[in-house]
């Protein structure tokens, strides 16, 4: 589920804001020492990631790769980054999150992720904000929203382009609903 936010934001008002709760939520994982509270704070950050990432994937990074001057470098180097995080995240998925090794692979994650962001917001997202209009911005946000909605809910590393989220995406977003319904932790 997309995080709620005011509707005249455009999509990089509705990405960044994102970005602010992933933040939040890494700091929520790492600052409770209740097993259940940070397996709900993980789930949670877990399946933010993996919707953002996926919208990022179809609507921004496409055009941002057109749009932008060296769009094709800027995307790439942040698809890099995304299929590295998708990595560490996948991997995490095994661990026992009470463990000291969850809370060291959680900070290497987060350090990445936070890293990646910025990146966005500096070399993407401040220029695509420069080159499109606010009615397409507008019409974006739509769109990535309808994406979110849609994603895959835990991460898929090496699914990192919009052609390949749209042929793994769908069956990868029924496979991901259907362990999350079962593994959603409780309290």
């Amino acid at each position: 589920m997309a995080t709620t936010i005011d509707s005249t934001t455009d999509a990089i008002d509705f990405l960044v804001h994102q970005h602010g709760r992933i933040r939040q939520l890494f700091v929520e994982t790492a600052d409770t020492t209740d097993p259940v509270e940070r397996e709900s704070k993980f789930f949670e950050l877990r399946r933010l990631l993996a919707v953002h990432e996926t919208a990022e994937e179809e609507i921004i990074h496409p055009r941002a790769r057109r749009e932008i001057g060296d769009g094709a470098s800027v995307v790439d180097a942040r698809l890099a980054e995304e299929n590295k995080a998708k990595k560490q995240l996948a991997a995490m998925e095994e661990l026992d999150i009470s463990s000291m090794e969850f809370q060291v692979k959680l900070a290497a994650l987060r350090e990445a992720v936070l890293a990646h962001a910025d990146h966005e917001e500096r070399e993407e997202f401040t220029q695509l904000r420069e080159e499109l209009d606010a009615d397409t911005l507008q019409r974006m946000r739509r769109t990535v929203e309808l994406a979110e909605t849609m994603a895959p809910t835990r991460p898929h590393p090496g699914v990192e382009s919009a052609t390949a989220n749209v042929l793994v995406g769908p069956f990868a977003a029924m496979m991901d609903r259907a362990k999350d319904a079962i593994s959603k932790p409780r309290h």
